[in-house]
């Protein structure tokens, strides 16, 4: 099935429902006038990315993929990358934020826009548009600030927010306890200038959220709503998003297309089902069948199958999303290897644990030792004559086999394989 905006959303359900079922609404601040808002015409909406890294990771996906739901629903998104509060930093329980150089952040708002740009389109009667908080907090003088905003924040409010008591025994800096003031300011000029009417974002900003529904209030503008999304759990405890090696970045030089592919296609059963429903635009009928056959064939793994192929081409695009299923298959032996581009069997062997050799190559049994399949030669020995050992998908039967040179892979790699399901890799170098 291709997947389109038409699927979104379906004939039998409006937005609202539809949001709901999908549980991407956990508050908001009128539930009836959210679903007037969302369900009746067009409004212009607004969702903020602070650049606190060079790059976007899957925990922003919600609120991406919730972006680009709202638009092909006919609303008008303003995407904001907080050039002036990514300088600052929302507080978190733990500890103070390091503050990054300007210039640095600069360097990153500018990446995080062009990755922002292929979720949403730029034309059309509700284009998207990418805003800069910088350009109106900027201007502002400290004596404006305290005079114009701060007027309207009333400190008891501001200090019963669950992220400031909890620092409040530690510490915690007037730069972060004021970040509050300049997001619920980004929400009074976006109405201003852009006739905003609706924020949204992650349920911890909760907070902030509702402070700028306050605060355009206060200043006598308005109606205005929000919402909230719910925070993307896993259901072992473990953080969304993680993996061993660190976070699960959109940056393709971060994190390649096949471990952005092989994240989705290892999520659990038990979490499968709801990451479909956040961040797939099919169907409530193809959902719910997919649900169904990840109850009764779980080991076909077709829920994750479609949710990676969903998310990979919508991420990285149609031909990595190829070339990251094609490794998959070639890998376990039921594709060619021959197929795969340097950078993507590099990745998926780099998944799998590569190991960098220099000289003249091992013959199988010490590249299958080298390698970590085995623990010595002797068991490379027995694996190889009870034909366990692969090279390159082909069998080696020969106790006292090497490689040819002319069988690297683009002249460096090679695949090796113990059994049906370990793999691992060796790039020659030099």
């Amino acid at each position: 099935m291709t997947v389109t905006e038409s699927n979104l959303p379906h004939g039998r359900d409006s937005l609202t429902e539809d949001l709901r079922w999908r549980g991407l609404i956990q508050d908001s601040t009128g539930p009836d006038e959210l679903r007037a808002l969302l369900d009746d015409g067009s409004a212009t909406f607004y969702v903020g990315f602070d650049p606190t890294a060079p790059s976007l990771h899957v925990g922003h996906l919600m609120q991406v993929i919730t972006a680009r739901r709202l638009q092909h629903a006919g609303h008008r998104p303003l995407l904001l990358v907080g050039g002036a509060t990514g300088q600052i930093g929302d507080p978190k329980e733990s500890a103070e934020r390091t503050l990054n150089p300007p210039e640095v952040v600069a360097g990153w708002f500018g990446r995080i826009r062009d990755q922002l740009a292929p979720f949403v389109s730029y034309t059309g009667e509700n284009a998207a548009h990418l805003v800069n908080n910088l350009d109106w907090t900027g201007e502002m003088s400290v004596v404006e600030f305290l005079r114009d905003v701060g007027k309207h924040f009333p400190v008891n409010k501001m200090l019963a927010r669950e992220v400031v008591r909890a620092r409040l025994e530690t510490g915690i800096s007037f730069t972060e306890f004021s970040y509050q003031l300049l997001q619920a300011n980004d929400f009074f000029e976006l109405h201003r200038r852009h006739g905003c009417q609706l924020q949204y974002g992650g349920s911890d900003q909760w907070g902030n959220i509702t402070a700028g529904v306050d605060y355009v209030r206060r200043r006598g503008a308005g109606p205005v709503q929000a919402f909230t999304t719910p925070l993307v759990t896993r259901s072992d405890g473990t953080k969304f998003g993680k993996t061993e090696g660190g976070a699960v970045w959109l940056d393709p030089a971060m994190t390649s297309p096949y471990a952005f592919y092989q994240f989705w296609v290892n999520a659990d059963d038990r979490d499968v089902s709801r990451y479909l429903r956040y961040f797939s635009f099919r169907s409530r009928e193809e959902l719910e069948a997919l649900e169904k056959e990840t109850a009764e064939r779980p080991a076909a793994r077709a829920a994750q199958r479609a949710l990676a192929e969903e998310l990979t081409t919508l991420v990285h695009g149609a031909e990595e999303t190829r070339q990251a299923i094609a490794a998959s298959q070639a890998l376990f032996g039921r594709g060619s290897l021959d197929e795969l581009s340097p950078e993507t069997l590099r990745a998926a062997l780099s998944e799998a644990g590569l190991v960098e050799l220099t000289g003249e190559l091992p013959d199988v049994a010490g590249l299958l030792r080298d390698s970590g399949l085995v623990g010595g030669l002797k068991e490379a020995r027995r694996v190889i004559t009870e034909g366990g050992a692969y090279v390159n998908n082909n069998r080696v039967t020969d106790v006292d086999a090497t490689v040819d040179p002319a069988d690297l892979l683009h002249g460096r790699y090679l695949v090796l394989r113990r059994g049906k399901r370990s793999f691992a890799g060796v790039e020659l170098r030099g």
